[in-house]
This record gives structure tokens, C-alpha cells and sequence, in this order.
């Protein structure tokens, strides 16, 4: 369950291709994700993105005469004292930033009450992100986890490798069930040695990734995106029910009728988005919240919208 303590597995991960044997259903669900996510983007979504992330670095341009109402502190003193003419040196920002995805694919993603599961709302938002990093010409990297590491791809542009990204998210069967959300960051710092942009994906029902966290937040960006479906905040007044966690297979046996059950349940995820809350301000880390039950638009909208007036 979601009070589960996490359990370090050895991964050693490589880049791998695309295995075979997709189904057609399948490419016809990232087809139908590749169309809702272009056209978000274009209508929504990147000019929202061209203002919020921009280059970190700069490059130098060029030399060239200083005139007045120039800033003196950009005058090249080592070129005056050879040429005696003030010259100023000019820079251009490094506009090339790299994007990484790290999506929880852990069984529960995939399981829930609603036919719209979790893992297919991080597929579909990951697309759009996607879709307006290389349309604002970045590179965009996935790193898939669930008890492990499981799936690493190395950043790239270009639609057809925005296209593998949106399959790996639906297609891969991660070999393991739980979720580990310290390793994947751990094995992030470890291959992702130049700062990136990182949606940091997952319903966060986990715990111990603080001291990780904190690492690769040194680093990198991180942007957590929390996906959750309403199972995972509160349980039904159902009687007494048979559930199995959907990460380990243990079954129980629940009576969701009683209110102190219920209620000890909610109390259990409140105390860990409270832990969360408390970490990700304490690090300066942004978080969007969506839900299956809902669309996610507003909120992606609303995001870049306060990251704008915070990047002004």
C-alpha cells in the first residue's frame, strides 16, 4: 500500500530500442495522443512555454565599438590595452535546454476505478510537454521507473523521437511493481550530468526520497507533475471489500464501511502530501496536481502562467 517502505534494487539500465510486437491498438492511442497534443500546443501551449523556460547559459557572440549608454562593465579591457579602442563584448543566450521526463510506470499507475488510468494521463501531458519543448527546438529524455530504473532514453529532437517517448510511456511492462522514487532520481544524477528541465512524475504515494531529491534538485529544475485518481485519497463507503495492492499483490480484506477505516486511509495520504508539501517549498520545487477525473489543461495553464510572472 501506499505506507509501503521502499525497497533498493540493483539497475543497471542501458539505452534500448523499441522491442517489438505493438499492438495496433496501441499506435492507435499514441496517434490519437499526437493529435490532442499538437493541437493543444499550437493553440495553447507554446508561447506559454517559449516565456517560461528559457536558456540558462550564454555564449559569446561577438566584439564590437563601445557608443555611449553602453554598460562599461561589458568593455573588453584586454582588447583596449592592445588596440586603444573600446570595444564591448556581446553575448547570446544558450537557447538549447534539454527536457527529461521521469514517469513513475509502477503497477498501481495502472490501476484504479475509473477507465482512464493514471499512466494514460501522464502519457498524454508528458506528449504536450513534449511536443512544445521540440517545437521550441529542445531536447526531450525519458527515464521510466518503478521498484528501479527500468527504461532510459537519451535526449532528442524531433517529432518521430517525441513519438518513441509517448510509446515508451504506454508500451513498456517495467519488470518490477513498486515504486522507488530515490533510485530513479539517483540514476537521474547519475546520467544527466548537464542541468535539464525535469518533470518529475508520479502520484507521490511513496516515501524516503527526500535525500535524493535534494540532490538532484541541486542540479536540475524539477517540476513534480502528481497524477492521482480519486482511490488514492479516499476509500468508498463500500462495505466490507476485497482489495489486493496493485504493486505487491497482497490481498486484504477491508471494511470500508466503518468510518474510522476510512478516515485512519485518508489521514495516511494527508500525512504524506503534507511531508511533501513541506520538502518540495523547503527546495523550491513547483508542483502541478491533476486528476483522471478531470482535465488537466486548466491546470497546465494556470502553471505557466504563475512560472511566467515568477520568471519576469
Amino acid at each position: 500500500m501506499f505506507w509501503r517502505r521502499r525497497k533498493r534494487e540493483s539497475a543497471p539500465l542501458t539505452p534500448s530500442g523499441r522491442p517489438g510486437g505493438i499492438p495496433p491498438e496501441m499506435l492507435d492511442r499514441v496517434r490519437a495522443i499526437e493529435i490532442r497534443a499538437r493541437r493543444l500546443v499550437n493553440d495553447l501551449f507554446l508561447g506559454e512555454y517559449q516565456a517560461v523556460f528559457r536558456g540558462k547559459g550564454v555564449e559569446f557572440d561577438e566584439l564590437r565599438p563601445y557608443v555611449v549608454g553602453d554598460d562599461v562593465r561589458s568593455i573588453d579591457w584586454k582588447a583596449y590595452a592592445k588596440t586603444g579602442q573600446p570595444v564591448v563584448r556581446r553575448y547570446r543566450e544558450d537557447r538549447d535546454l534539454t527536457v527529461m521526463f521521469v514517469v513513475d510506470v509502477s503497477a498501481s499507475q495502472s490501476a484504479g476505478a475509473l477507465p482512464r488510468t493514471k499512466a494514460d494521463l501522464a502519457a498524454e501531458v508528458c506528449a504536450v510537454l513534449a511536443f512544445a519543448a521540440i517545437r521550441n527546438k529542445d531536447r526531450v529524455g525519458l527515464l521510466l521507473f518503478a521498484s528501479k530504473p527500468e527504461r532510459y532514453v537519451r535526449p532528442g529532437a524531433g517529432p518521430t523521437h517525441v513519438l518513441r517517448v509517448i510509446r515508451e510511456v504506454l508500451w513498456t511492462r517495467p519488470e518490477t511493481r513498486g515504486t522507488d522514487i530515490g533510485a530513479a532520481l539517483e540514476y537521474l544524477t547519475g546520467v544527466q550530468k548537464r542541468r535539464a528541465t525535469v518533470f518529475l512524475v508520479s502520484d507521490f504515494l511513496a516515501t524516503e526520497y527526500a535525500r535524493p531529491l535534494r540532490a538532484a534538485a541541486r542540479r536540475h529544475d524539477i517540476i513534480a507533475i502528481r497524477v492521482r485518481e480519486p482511490l488514492d485519497e479516499a476509500l468508498p463507503d463500500a462495505g466490507l471489500i476485497r482489495v489486493a495492492d496493485a504493486e505487491t499483490g497482497q490481498p486484504i480484506e477491508v471494511d470500508s464501511g466503518d468510518r474510522r477505516i476510512r478516515q485512519a486511509y485518508a489521514d495516511a495520504v494527508r500525512d504524506l502530501d503534507r511531508e511533501r508539501k513541506r520538502l518540495f517549498g523547503e527546495l523550491g520545487i513547483d508542483e502541478i496536481s491533476l486528476s483522471v477525473e478531470r482535465d488537466y489543461v486548466p491546470e497546465l495553464l494556470r502553471f505557466f502562467k504563475k512560472r511566467g510572472v515568477a520568471a519576469a
